[in-house]
């Protein structure tokens, strides 16, 4: 029986369709095995890096938000390394954060400063957003303290103050979606007191002794980079959230599963849009966070002098 030519035509569509689809899965499958392989390289490819520059074990992390770099003052400093001289290190790309690793002492302490982080709204994947805190993990440290600049959602906190974060919302994507690293934490992961709370304790505990108030809250991250709308404020306010920002929770999130005790710092630097007339702006963020900076650098000094971290 003859076959028409447009039924030829539809058949050979739909082999190639067929065909496509088979190399769509395989090529799939193949590289999420890759990703998994890859991304564990590649910490481990940073880190041998790093140590062709310093063989210092830090004890302590320390992530350094925006205009919050006067804490490096406090360092007597071992090495510097720009995350540019990193191969297969994102890179900083916002004004205010200098992306450096500083090696060094505060207190006695070993310590490995993040001066400056990446964003996910810069474009980056959150695998590449937490790169830098799997890699501080991996040189070494098992505890770290992450700071923010960070909009108030609680009229109990004006700019200008402290809030340490008891607990957070994450409201972007998950940096745990995607294979998971099993030589740096289980697949799933549990959320308790991601924020340690004797650690938290002690920072309240160094403040109150130079006379800065330390409030204690939950901090929601989104997207950004634009600021929020008056409709998400009372979202966030809904639910249950006391500061906003663009940062953190997702470093909270990778530290937490690869075990590491975890405090979070916010420096209220602006009221959350519709919290007040003003409008937040980057500028106004940065100029606020840099008053800010030297006592959040003298409540870290001393914590970092006053106690062994690891025995809390």
């Amino acid at each position: 029986m003859a076959i028409s030519a447009d039924r030829i035509i539809a058949i050979i569509a739909v082999a190639v369709a067929v065909a496509s689809l088979c190399c769509c899965i395989y090529h799939t499958q193949s590289n999420d095995s890759d990703e998994e392989v890859d991304e564990y390289e590649r910490i481990s490819h940073c880190v041998k890096q790093i140590r062709e520059c310093t063989d210092m074990v830090p004890e302590v992390a320390i992530v350094l938000g925006s205009g919050l770099s006067t804490v490096v003052d406090r360092v007597d400093v071992e090495t510097v390394i720009p995350y540019s001289k990193i191969d297969g290190f994102p890179v900083s790309t916002v004004e205010g954060h200098k992306g450096n690793y500083v090696f060094g002492k505060i207190g006695g302490t070993d310590v490995v400063i993040m001066q400056g982080r990446v964003h996910y709204y810069e474009g980056y994947s959150t695998q590449d957003v937490v790169l830098p805190i799997r890699v501080m993990h991996e040189l070494g440290a098992d505890t770290i303290i992450i700071t923010n600049a960070a909009g108030s959602l609680n009229y109990d906190f004006e700019p200008g103050t402290f809030m340490l974060i008891t607990d957070h919302i994450c409201a972007v994507d998950s940096p745990l979606i995607g294979p998971n690293i099993d030589e740096l934490g289980d697949r799933f992961v549990g959320m308790m007191n991601v924020y340690d709370p004797a650690l938290t304790q002690e920072i309240e505990d160094v403040a109150a002794d130079f006379g800065i108030e330390m409030g204690e809250g939950v901090y929601v991250q989104y997207a950004g980079p634009q600021f929020e709308t008056a409709a998400e404020t009372k979202m966030f306010r809904l639910w249950g959230a006391d500061a906003v920002g663009m940062s953190t929770v997702i470093e909270a999130i990778a530290a937490q599963h690869m075990g590491m005790r975890i405090a979070g710092i916010s420096c209220i630097t602006d009221m959350a849009t519709g919290m007040s007339d003003v409008s937040p702006s980057h500028e106004e963020v940065e100029k606020m966070a840099k008053k800010m900076s030297s006592q959040l650098a003298q409540i870290i000094d001393e914590l970092l002098s006053r106690y062994n971290l690891s025995e809390l």
